[in-house]
């Protein structure tokens, strides 16, 4: 008899198939009452397969008592609970590892369109302006320039070694240094940014990082420092950013994170020094792909008892 899964986030079309050819599915999202499939399926349900984007809360593991295991379609974590998962002896398991390169990737790239204004000369370009007012103001390298990263984990570290290429300093700020790594180390956040010509951030989301990236780190990275973020968007201070750069107290900023996506303060479109993405750090054909495909080992790799298998949080 195949394990019941609960779908109850948006997931790849290959994923699902895959999903309903090894186990019995019930989706929740395409339930016409929710309540009523929850409560009729959700004591049968040994599985919840779910996104980063979609969560899993608390009331919905709840009312799968026999719940055995959680696998969701990403590498955050701040939306499935895990606290509680762990409490009530809960497997949670995402997929790391396989989007690594790309969300690195995309870490540079901001850093490129930032410091080159590549965005905004395409605009020029575009416009007419080129031809009518000349060329544009000069833009800034980054060869030999200090980069902090904000948590060094795997995306982080591969950041580090993509910039390297650059010929840029890289130092980072983590709670606990990394004595493995030859990268200098700054316990205090302000004091990195202040010895910084940007600030890329990729740590993880949650109650823990919300705001870490406040004025004061702002205003310690200047108005010619840069910030990138592709973590998540509540690891800035949303309201503070958008006042730094509109006051001139810091200089730019490339963003593919925001703290009510897919809803960007206004204020941000008319910004010349800003490059904007829609959450696309990770979004890629192939890098996807893996990632649902993840979704789908870990799965199998609980349900098999290869438990070592599993790409898991707790």
């Amino acid at each position: 008899m195949k394990p019941d899964v609960l779908i109850a986030g948006s997931l790849m079309p290959h994923v699902m198939a895959a999903l309903e050819a090894a186990y019995t599915t019930h989706n929740l999202l395409k339930a016409p009452d929710r309540q009523a499939m929850l409560e009729g399926v959700g004591p049968k349900a040994r599985a919840i397969a779910t996104s980063t984007f979609d969560g899993c809360s608390i009331a919905l593991m709840d009312a799968c008592p026999n719940l055995e295991i959680v696998s969701s379609f990403g590498v955050g974590v701040d939306s499935l609970n895990v606290d509680h998962a762990r409490s009530r002896g809960v497997i949670v398991a995402n997929t790391p590892d396989v989007l690594n390169d790309d969300v690195a990737n995309m870490g540079v790239a901001l850093v490129l369109a930032t410091t080159r204004n590549i965005v905004a000369n395409d605009r020029y370009v575009r416009e007419g302006r080129w031809a009518r007012e000349g060329d544009p103001p000069l833009a800034r390298g980054i060869a030999g320039k200090r980069v902090g990263i904000v948590g060094f984990g795997r995306i982080g570290r591969a950041i580090a070694t993509k910039l390297g290429v650059f010929g840029c300093e890289i130092v980072y700020h983590t709670r606990n240094a990394q004595p493995d790594q030859p990268y200098r180390h700054y316990p205090d956040l302000v004091a990195m940014a202040h010895d910084c010509a940007l600030l890329v951030v990729i740590t993880p989301g949650g109650a823990a990082t919300r705001n870490l990236i406040n004025r004061e780190v702002m205003d310690a990275l200047g108005p010619d420092g840069i910030l990138v973020n592709v973590a998540r968007g509540s690891v800035v201070d949303e309201p503070a950013l958008v006042a730094a750069l509109q006051e001139g107290t810091l200089g730019g900023a490339g963003l593919d994170v925001f703290a009510d996506e897919p809803n960007v303060p206004e204020a941000l479109f008319s910004m010349q020094n800003v490059v904007l993405q829609p959450h696309q750090a990770s979004a890629t054909v192939e890098t996807r792909r893996a990632m649902g495909d993840l979704v789908v080992t870990n799965l199998a790799a609980y349900f098999e008892g290869r438990l070592d298998d599993i790409k898991r949080v707790c």
